[in-house]
Parts: structure tokens; sequence; C-alpha cells
């Protein structure tokens, strides 16, 4: 018979996949060879929700300046090209707190741009 050689290794790299898939439905969780595919497969969709957070969360504070804006008298797109006329270099997540929080430093901010365009 021959003589199993990496034994321990190869019961380590098994036994950190199925940490990984703890939690996970029926046999994903005991079986090695389905938790690796389930732990890859969830590795994927971490990997790409990380980059939709981003994509999300900008498209929120754009949502939120825009509402903003409109309640200012201008639209967006204008808003943020008389903001850039005027020099300010506010980014989107700032402009959007500002938004929600301090509605009187965002009607100033409106009013600067608008000064800009013309």
């Amino acid at each position: 018979m021959a003589r199993v050689k990496g034994a321990m290794m190869t019961r380590k790299r098994r036994n950190k996949v199925l940490k990984l898939a703890k939690g996970y439905y029926a046999g994903k969780s005991k079986l090695f060879r389905t938790a690796k595919e389930a732990v890859m497969k969830s590795g994927q969709y971490a990997y790409i929700g990380r980059k939709q957070r981003k994509r999300n969360f900008r498209r929120l504070w754009i949502s939120r300046i825009s509402a903003a804006a409109k309640m200012n008298g201008m639209n967006y797109s204008t808003f943020m090209n008389g903001l850039k006329k005027a020099g300010v270099t506010l980014n989107r997540k700032m402009l959007s707190e500002i938004a929600i929080s301090d509605a009187a430093t965002f009607t100033a901010l409106a009013d600067q741009a608008k000064a800009a365009l013309k």
C-alpha cells in the first residue's frame, strides 16, 4: 500500500475552507467539495459587492444633492457646473451631508453656484 504524504497540510487546507463555510446551508458547510465551491462563489460575490457599494453610494449622494438643488431652483448638473466655475471643491459625499444636515449652508452654496453661472 502506498505511503500517505502531506496528510497534515491537506487536512489544514480543508479545515480552512470548512471554517470559511461555517453557517452555510446543508452540505455546503460539511462536505469539502461543495464547501469549496460555495466559498469560491461567495468570494466572487464579496468582490463584486465591494465595487457595487461604491457605485450605490455615489448614486445615493447624487440623488440627495439633486433633490436639495431642486429645492433651490436648480437641477443637479447646473448646480455642479456652477460650483466648479465658482471654485468650490467639495466632493459629493460632503455635499450630500450638507444638504441633509445644514440647509442654510447648502442654500449659500447654491447662491454661489448661480452667481458663478451669470
